[in-house]
């Protein structure tokens, strides 16, 4: 067992607790509070002058399929053999060995899930882990977590430059639209014998029967209102992945019902879909009562830089709860793990990190971080 004390702890739900105290069991929360009794036996850690938050979490990342600094050899992360990939698994192309997964866990992200590119129409199925491991099997938190699909510039640039559907907006609509028509017509013959397995289709039908969303990267608000479109004719769970210009159509988002990830708004204005890009996006989105997350969408923005993401979106007129809510409780919620990560609950897993200061003060860093109760990153400090 573990206690840590005289905390000032940030539950990740808005809650804010001053000398606080924290027990970890069996690598679960067990107790939380101001006036706890520690138990007998149980390693004590005093954080004074420190503050704990909830372990990190990044929605929306290439980490371990886009190898950095690795080149051609590394770059696991769009099948572009064809506009649709739903047969393939970014589970099957993660090295858990590459870098990119220590610098989360120096950074407090402890849960992110991965997923292929949008190269594709459709590019397969996505999954999410804790960032401690070395057979990724052992990672997975959910799997799979959602299918990935594309719409705008980069499935028509990929596959249009190839002179083959789609060239348009329209044709990456329409690819979505017949795939998903024929997944339903095999959902009905496979139920009735009279077709062999298909293990795109079959993939496509988890996403008809609601088992998992499709996540669709969409910029710009005309994508994000075909997305919304979709959703309505194949009565479908989904996220929109980036949503650029939401702020632009922020009202009509919310009558969806649908979470967003935002980002990865550090990066530069690189095409057309992102003229309008900037912070006010998560203010306008959180505004109107949308649930939203922030991404660094790793490797684009590097990994490390969530945290920054949150604070400048802060800096940009967001308030520190809802930035907060946006790296942990938001984002569990948007990858469906939110019983399991997100906050410092009892029964919750013990995913957390220890601050030097601040975590809205771009000169505080992590301290320790933990995942299920266990050390898997220490700076270096005097407790």
């Amino acid at each position: 067992m573990l206690a840590i004390i005289n905390a000032k702890v940030f539950d990740g739900t808005g809650n804010v607790i001053d000398n606080g105290k924290i027990v970890i069991e069996d690598g679960k929360f067990s107790q939380i509070g101001t006036s706890l009794s520690i138990p007998e036996g149980c390693k004590v850690i005093d954080v004074e002058g420190k503050i704990v938050t909830p372990g990190l979490i990044d929605v929306h990342t290439h980490l371990g399929v886009h190898e950095e600094g690795v080149g051609k050899a590394g770059q696991d992360v769009n099948e572009t053999s064809s506009e649709v990939t739903s047969q393939v698994r970014s589970l099957d192309g993660i090295n858990p060995f590459e870098p990119g997964f220590e610098v989360a866990r120096k950074s407090g992200i402890t849960t992110v899930q991965i997923m292929p590119g949008s190269a594709n129409v459709i590019g397969g199925e996505m999954v999410v882990v804790k960032t401690k491991g070395t057979v990724v099997d052992q990672m997975v938190l959910r799997e799979p977590s959602g299918m990935k699909a594309a719409t705008g510039e980069n499935p028509k640039n990929v596959h249009g430059g190839k002179g083959k559907m789609p060239t348009t907006r329209m044709g990456v609509a329409a690819r979505l639209r017949e795939k998903f028509i024929e997944a339903e017509h095999y959902k009905m013959q496979f139920e009735n014998g009279k077709v062999a397995r298909n293990l795109g289709l079959e993939n496509l039908c988890k996403v008809l029967n609601k088992e998992i969303p499709l996540r669709v990267h969409a910029h710009r608000a005309d994508d994000i209102a075909t997305v919304l479109r979709l959703k309505r004719e194949f009565n479908i769970d989904i996220t929109i992945e980036h949503c650029t210009e939401g702020h632009l159509i922020a009202d009509f988002i919310a009558e969806h019902d649908v979470m967003v990830s935002v980002g990865p708004t550090m990066s530069s204005k690189s095409k057309v879909e992102l003229a309008n890009k900037g912070w006010h996006t998560l203010v306008a989105l959180t505004n109107a009562g949308v649930s939203v997350s922030i991404t660094t969408d790793h490797p684009v923005v590097g990994i490390e830089h969530l945290m920054t993401s949150a604070i400048m979106a802060v800096k940009n007129g967001l308030s520190e709860t809802d930035a907060l809510k946006a790296i942990t409780i938001n984002a569990a919620k948007h990858l469906g793990v939110e019983e399991r990560v997100g906050s410092i609950e009892a029964g919750k897993d013990a995913d957390f990190a220890i601050w030097s200061g601040d975590p809205f003060d771009l000169r505080s860093s992590v301290v320790k971080t933990y995942i299920q109760g266990e050390c898997v990153f220490e700076k270096g400090s005097d407790f």
